[in-house]
């Protein structure tokens, strides 16, 4: 059984910027995961952009909620199956720490981040799975031992196993103890690509963008700028005079307050307009980037300039079918071949998440499918009230049709009276029942 334990180790060691450095302590504070840049998305970083932070709660959140269902497909078409131990364990409570949203938003979240999601399966002594708990994807490394993967080949002689980073030992898990999940992009099938590591650069610029602002904020909106002055002046004279300056002028406690010169000094501001720089554009770029890297759409980040109600609606569409689809579909193929038996899958159990509460419309045009359903002869009324979790009602499980339908090579029958073919009723009964006209 594993469980997740995460040691934040910037909580607890401290850099100084003027600490200076050679090339072995840089590799271990590499290694310890400590960035000493100035803008650092490396991991659970990321999550400081606030455009990154929307886009996997979203992402996260949208998953979670689905249900998760056991369906069974043989001749009679599709069915529930309510009673299989394991969605017992999926609906509520995977382990007992976790409810099924926290775990889902658990996995998703991480699947997002690093593009590859881990949860360890736990047996009981009779083979049953009584458990699944997440697993830290940063803590994870997958090993491929043969020659021809080497080479990047990977074949059935392969053998493919998970080291698990405990902190106080590695543990190794073989791959039917575990539930692997893949991100969005993956070159070789074992292992997802970061979207963390792709969008690096683009990441930086978000963070560079929200670090500038920030800081300009904090210096209660003071520009840079030179001081000119006559004559010349030592170095601890510059640094006694720069240091009293900027404790007078820098600061939110000195926004709006009157900055002294000596006599002979002039303050010369030297800032770059954020106009000219296209500063409003670039950080919009930025957001668009990142957004349309994990697939959220910009209404979803409260962005509504160019939205309207008819592409709002069309563009959750598309979310669901460019966005969830991909990864409920990964999801459905792991969990059905690493928890159902083999004589389950072949008897046609398998996993599949409910996503008609994304599709879900207004309830005018809900009704309005069901009659044309129930209409058309292909939806009883039992399953249009089962979409509505209504109970169901006797004589609900027939099919309707309306009864003035008829093969199309009886059109017209009714209408010809005794004098037709002999196909409609008329040519046997006195013409009342084929001619709607007969008086007799």
């Amino acid at each position: 059984m594993l469980f997740r334990r995460s040691i934040s180790t910037q909580a607890r060691q401290e850099v100084r910027e003027t600490l200076e450095l050679n090339v072995d302590d840089k590799r271990l504070l590499e290694v310890l995961g400590i960035d000493i840049g100035d803008v650092n998305v490396k991991g659970k970083n990321a999550l400081k952009i606030d455009t990154v932070y929307a886009c996997v709660r979203i992402l996260s959140e949208s998953v979670a909620k689905l249900p998760l269902k056991v369906y069974q497909e043989d001749e009679n078409g599709v069915q529930k199956q309510t009673r299989h131990p394991v969605y017992q364990l999926l609906r509520l409570r995977p382990n007992p720490y976790m409810s099924a949203f926290d775990f889902w938003k658990c996995i998703e979240a991480q699947n997002a981040m690093f593009g590859n999601a881990y949860a360890s399966i736990e047996f009981d002594r009779r083979g049953r799975i009584v458990g699944l708990w997440p697993m830290d994807a940063s803590r994870v490394k997958i090993i491929v031992d043969n020659d021809t993967a080497a080479s990047g080949i990977v074949t059935n002689r392969s053998k493919i196993w998970y080291e698990v980073n405990l902190g106080y030992e590695q543990r190794k898990l073989m791959p039917e103890e575990v539930l692997h999940f893949k991100g969005g992009v993956t070159l070789d099938g074992i292992v997802g690509l970061s979207p963390l590591d792709c969008l690096r650069a683009t990441l930086e610029n978000g963070a560079s963008a929200n670090k500038f602002i920030n800081n300009f904020y904090k210096q209660g909106l003071q520009v840079k700028g030179i001081v000119q002055y006559v004559g010349d002046l030592d170095e601890k004279a510059k640094r006694n005079f720069r240091e009293k300056f900027e404790s007078m002028s820098s600061g939110l406690s000195n926004s709006h307050r009157i900055a002294l010169m000596p006599v002979g000094y002039q303050f010369v501001p030297i800032a770059l307009n954020m106009h000219d720089a296209q500063f409003l554009e670039n950080n919009q770029l930025t957001i668009r980037q990142i957004a349309a890297a994990w697939g959220i759409k910009m209404h979803q980040l409260n962005d509504l300039d160019r939205a309207t109600h008819t592409n709002v609606a069309e563009q959750q569409r598309e979310f669901y079918a460019d966005t969830l689809q991909p990864k409920l579909t990964g999801y459905e193929q792991e969990l059905s071949f690493k928890l159902l038996l083999d004589d389950e899958i072949e008897a046609g159990l398998f996993f599949r998440f409910n996503a008609d509460a994304i599709l879900r419309s207004d309830i005018k045009t809900r009704y309005e499918a069901y009659r044309t359903g129930i209409q058309g002869g292909f939806l009883t009324p039992n399953e249009a009230r089962a979409k509505e979790e209504l109970p169901p009602l006797e004589g609900g499980d027939q099919l309707l049709v309306n009864g003035s339908y008829v093969p199309i090579t009886q059109a017209g029958v009714a209408y010809k009276g005794k004098g037709g073919d002999g196909a409609g009723q008329g040519t046997e009964n006195d013409g009342s029942e084929g001619d709607p006209g007969a008086t007799g």
